[in-house]
C-alpha cells in the first residue's frame, strides 16, 4: 500500500481531532473510496468509442447506403424494362 504525502497530511490533521485509530481508519475509507471511484470511471472510459470504432462504423454506413442505392436503382431500371 503506497501511502501518499496527502494521505499523510490529512491524518495528521485527523489525527489531532479524532485521535490516532479513528484518523487511520477514516483515512484508509478515504482512500478505497477513491480508488473505487477511479476504477469505476476507467471501466466507463473503457466502454467509450474511440476515434478508429468511430471512423470503422462510419465507413460500414457508407458501404451499406451505397449498397443499398446500387440495389435500388437497379430495381428502379427492371421496373422501367419491364413496361
Amino acid at each position: 500500500m503506497e501511502i501518499s504525502i496527502n494521505q499523510i497530511k490529512l491524518f495528521q490533521i485527523l489525527k489531532e481531532k479524532l485521535g490516532d485509530k479513528e484518523a487511520e481508519a477514516l483515512v484508509t475509507f478515504v482512500e478505497a473510496k477513491v480508488k473505487a471511484e477511479s476504477e469505476q470511471n476507467l471501466k466507463a472510459l473503457g466502454s467509450l468509442a474511440s476515434k478508429e470504432d468511430l471512423l470503422k462504423t462510419k465507413v460500414d454506413l457508407i458501404k451499406w447506403t451505397f449498397s443499398f442505392f446500387v440495389v435500388l436503382m437497379l430495381a428502379i431500371i427492371g421496373i422501367y424494362f419491364k413496361k
